[in-house]
C-alpha cells in the first residue's frame, strides 16, 4: 500500500498546463478541437489524467499543509475505513470519477465501488459510491471529494434543468467561459452531463469579436476583415462569431460576411426573432445576455440555433452532499 505524502510545492517549477479545446462526450472526459459541424478527438485519458493529477495534488497541499494533524494524533497508522457518498439533495451526479481518482491518489490500495454513474439523476438518500482505504487517507481526501463533487453536480444538475426546458426544440444550450479559475475542465466537464454542450474552452480555439473589440478596433466591419487577414496570415482555421447589439449592427455584418454565427445580444424577444428571420439560415444564430430558466424557452421559441448561458456555471448551486464513514 502506498500513501500520499506530500511534499512543500515549489510553485516556481511547475510547468504550465495547456488544456484542451472542447469536452466532446458525455460519459467519458474526452476533449477535441471545435469547427462549425464536427468535433475531431484530440485527446484522450492521458489528457484528463495530467490535469486530474495537477489538481488533485494542488488541492491536497492547499488542505493538508505540512499534514492533517488532527487524524495523525487520534487516527492509527494502519487503520482502514468504509465509507459512503450520500446524496441529500436531488439532481444530476457528477464528479465521481474525480473522486475516484482523488482516493487512489492518497491511497492505492484504495477500492472504490460505483454505484451511481456520472450524469445520472440521484434522489434524497441515494449512495452514489462505497469506497474503502487508508483512514487518514480517506479523512484527508473527504473535503477535496465533497467540494468538487458538490460543484460538478450543482452545475450538472442545473444544466439539466435549462436541457428539460427546451428539450423539444432544434436548439443548444451552450456554457461560457464564466468559470472558476483553474476548474474550468471539471465545470465544462459537468455541463456535458447535465445534458447541455461546451462552447469555447478558451480564447484559442474561436473567433468571438465581442463589443469591446468592435469599439476598439473601430467599426465592425474593420474587425472582421482584421481577423479574416489575421487567420490567413497564421494559417488558422477557426470558427467566427460576431456580437451584434442591434439590426443595424446584423445588416452589417451580413453585407460583410466571413462569419460563422452572429450572437444577438440582449435582445428583446421581438427583435431577436426579426433578427432570426432575417438572417434566413444564411449564418448560425445564437442568443446570450440575461438569459435565465425563467426564459429560455421563449428565448428558444424565436428559431435561434444557440443559446449561451452563463448562469450554468457561474450560478449553480452546490448539490448537498456528505462521506459517511461506514463502521
Amino acid at each position: 500500500m502506498r500513501l500520499l505524502t506530500l511534499q512543500p510545492y515549489n510553485f516556481i517549477t511547475l510547468q504550465p498546463y495547456t488544456p484542451p479545446h472542447l469536452a466532446s462526450h458525455l460519459r467519458k472526459p474526452y476533449f477535441c478541437a471545435s469547427n462549425k459541424h464536427t468535433c475531431v478527438m484530440i485527446a484522450e485519458e492521458a489528457t484528463i489524467k495530467s490535469y486530474l493529477d495537477e489538481f488533485v495534488e494542488r488541492s491536497l497541499q492547499e488542505d493538508v499543509g505540512d499534514g492533517d494533524h488532527t487524524s495523525l494524533a487520534c487516527i492509527p497508522e494502519n487503520d482502514r475505513s468504509r465509507a459512503h457518498l450520500l446524496v441529500k439533495d436531488p439532481g444530476v451526479l457528477a464528479g465521481v470519477e474525480v473522486a475516484r481518482r482523488i482516493f487512489k491518489r492518497v491511497d492505492d490500495s484504495a477500492h472504490f465501488t460505483v454505484i451511481k454513474d456520472d450524469g445520472k439523476a440521484v434522489s434524497y438518500g441515494d449512495i452514489a459510491f462505497e469506497v474503502e482505504c487508508n483512514t487518514r487517507a480517506l479523512l484527508m481526501a473527504e473535503r477535496l471529494v465533497l467540494n468538487t463533487m458538490q460543484r460538478m453536480s450543482g452545475i450538472a444538475t442545473l444544466s439539466n434543468r435549462f436541457k428539460f426546458e427546451v428539450e423539444d426544440l432544434p436548439v443548444t444550450i451552450l456554457d461560457t467561459r464564466k468559470t472558476t479559475p483553474r476548474l474550468r475542465l471539471l465545470e465544462k466537464w459537468a455541463v456535458k452531463l447535465g445534458g447541455c454542450e461546451n462552447y469555447r474552452f478558451g480564447l484559442y480555439d474561436r473567433i468571438m469579436i465581442k463589443d469591446n473589440h468592435i469599439d476598439a478596433c473601430g467599426s465592425l466591419t474593420k474587425a472582421i476583415e482584421q481577423v479574416v487577414d489575421y487567420l490567413k496570415a497564421k494559417q488558422k482555421s477557426l470558427p467566427i462569431t460576431v456580437e451584434v447589439r442591434n439590426l443595424v449592427e446584423l445588416h452589417e455584418v451580413m453585407e460583410v460576411g466571413h462569419v460563422d454565427r452572429i450572437l444577438l445580444d440582449n435582445f428583446e424577444l421581438l427583435l431577436m426573432k426579426e433578427a432570426v428571420a432575417h438572417v434566413n439560415n444564411q449564418f448560425e444564430t445564437e442568443a446570450s445576455g440575461g438569459i435565465n430558466i425563467h426564459n429560455v424557452r421563449e428565448v428558444a421559441q424565436t428559431g435561434v440555433d444557440f443559446i449561451s448561458v452563463g448562469a450554468l456555471t457561474h450560478s449553480a448551486h452546490s448539490l448537498d452532499l456528505s462521506l459517511k464513514v461506514v463502521k
